[in-house]
């Protein structure tokens, strides 16, 4: 049983003996105590102050308090929301009051090109709202400056960059390419796989960016995925998948540790410029670096759009764009 936010939703999120996962809200009807101070045995969650007792529908089953409770019982319950897991996740689906007949998407998984793989998650917390991290996730100038390293470049290992995006539905991808010459990680997979090296980068509504890196038949897949929390807070998660080393004792354990150091620093960023964002200064959005945020406030934007209209969703990307940067 693990207390969740969502969207300023408390929830509380179960699994029950056969691994089946349900998400609730977390307030007792009774005393508005959160459930997740109480006690679930696999099969019910029972209240920490009187010990109603509720399954995995949010369906009341049991009040001790009451000789002959039953009848009234069956008439409680708590709010539950249609949830499934992947790729390590549990996703839960909040329903969008304007779309009465709104049906549940699909949710985008990692790409696995091969069976055989490693795969670990890192998640942490940060102080800015949903777009502001965004776009930030999907920014692609901050490295040198951000992630200083000599694993990774220094401000004066940046170069122009030229890439192609096209549309993708509700988002966009980078293009097929060669990464950067200038980071570490880069060349270490090269050398070990020999073969070309590339990289495909995926940014879908509302929150994911994925990654999929190939050289030879060495692959790394990642995703990244920002949820909001409430107005002023997010949560970052990022997983990883790899067929690289395999053999390597604790690779999982080395991976996650470069992966977290990494992610710090995006982190450190972020809190740093939350305090500017406090005082509500607007963006400057500026050059071909800046574009993938412009998109991605359009994209919302035709999203929202066709939920008020009913339309098809039209997409402000037509065709093909190349952009360039210094990086």
């Amino acid at each position: 049983m693990l207390p969740q936010a969502l969207l300023g939703l408390p929830l509380v999120l179960c699994r029950d003996a056969t691994g089946r996962v349900s998400a609730l809200r977390d307030i007792c009807p009774h005393r508005g105590m959160p459930l997740s101070f109480g006690h679930f045995d696999g099969e019910r969650v029972a209240c920490s102050y009187h010990g109603w007792q509720f399954d995995m529908t949010g369906r009341c089953r049991h009040i001790p308090a009451l000789i002959d409770g039953a009848s009234q019982a069956e008439k409680i319950g708590v709010t539950s929301y249609p949830c499934e897991e992947r790729d390590g996740y549990i996703w839960v689906f909040l329903a969008d009051p304007a779309q009465v007949n709104g049906t549940r998407p699909e949710i985008p998984g990692l790409s696995l090109p091969s069976r055989s793989y490693r795969l670990f998650h890192v998640s942490m917390k940060l102080n800015c709202s949903v777009d502001d991290a965004v776009i930030g996730l999907i920014d692609p100038a901050h490295g040198p400056f951000v992630h200083q390293s000599r694993l990774w470049r220094t401000p004066e290992s940046g170069h122009e960059k030229t890439k192609t995006y096209e549309p993708i539905p509700h988002g966009f991808r980078m293009v097929t390419h060669p990464p950067s010459k200038n980071s570490t990680p880069y060349k270490l997979l090269t050398l070990l796989s020999g073969g070309e090296l590339t990289t495909t980068i995926d940014f879908v509504l509302p929150n994911r960016r994925f990654e999929l890196i190939q050289c030879g038949r060495h692959w790394v897949s990642m995703s990244q995925a920002v949820t909001p929390i409430t107005e002023q807070e997010c949560r970052f998660d990022f997983s990883a998948a790899w067929n690289v080393l395999p053999w390597v004792p604790f690779i999982k354990p080395i991976f996650r540790f470069f992966a977290k150091r990494f992610l710090d620093q995006d982190k450190l960023a972020m809190d740093r410029q939350a305090i500017g964002l406090r005082y509500k200064s607007p963006l400057m959005l500026l050059g071909d670096a800046d574009t993938p945020a412009k998109w991605y406030f359009k994209l919302k934007a035709a999203h929202l759009a066709s939920v008020q209209t009913g339309q098809p969703f039209d997409h402000p990307l037509k065709g093909p764009v190349t952009l360039r940067w210094k990086s």
